[in-house]
């Protein structure tokens, strides 16, 4: 079996949010599989002295007319939330947590925390909103928030943040096929020719 294709993200990502929703079928077309992991963007903005784009002169306001913009594209609900950016630790510890367990769950968890704060505008910093979000899947909520406490999974999201840095990822989503980096979702396209033609 082909390795899978690695897919680094932050939940406070809008276009980690549009790639999530696009990344599966791109590997499913060329018989792969997608290993998803969440890492902490904050983490590269300090390596890289960069900050969230809503927060950039004339960048800024770009972005949140390309959000729109693909929003409609795609034809998915979005919504910059009030309180953006977020610190997303609980969604990614509760995440790995999942993922230890049953890593389709896990992935459709992060489907669903992506919806629920760039689809709906809601804020999922707290373990008990992200655990609200997680119960509409039938994830037991009191382990859920017990898993975002964790000192495992508390390391696990550390060690993958760290492992993303190291590798040159410095931006949400950043996504390694067969360790060849890409970054943002509009590279998406890129990687499915890259699939198709075995690189160039």
């Amino acid at each position: 079996m082909p390795a899978p294709i690695e897919f680094f993200f932050d939940f406070a990502s809008p276009y980690a949010y549009f790639a999530a929703h696009r990344i599966d079928a791109i590997a499913a077309k060329h018989g792969r599989e997608v290993e998803w992991r969440p890492f902490m963007l904050g983490a590269a903005f300090k390596a890289t002295g960069m900050m969230p784009l809503t927060e950039q002169p004339l960048r800024g306001d770009y972005a949140r007319r390309d959000w729109d913009r693909l929003a409609r594209r795609m034809n998915l609900p979005f919504v910059l939330p009030e309180r953006f950016p977020i610190v997303t630790l609980a969604a990614a510890r509760a995440f790995y947590w999942l993922a230890d367990r049953d890593r389709p769950l896990a992935n459709a968890f992060a489907l669903r925390m992506f919806q629920a704060y760039f689809g709906a505008g809601r804020d999922v910093t707290a373990p008990e909103a992200v655990a609200a979000e997680g119960a509409t899947l039938g994830i037991p909520a009191t382990e859920l928030v017990a898993a975002t406490a964790d000192p495992v999974w508390k390391a696990k999201l550390k060690e993958a943040t760290d492992e993303a840095l190291r590798r040159g990822a410095f931006g949400s989503p950043f996504t390694f096929v067969d360790g060849e980096p890409f970054w943002g979702n509009d590279r998406l396209d890129m990687v499915d020719d890259w699939l198709s033609a075995g690189g160039w």
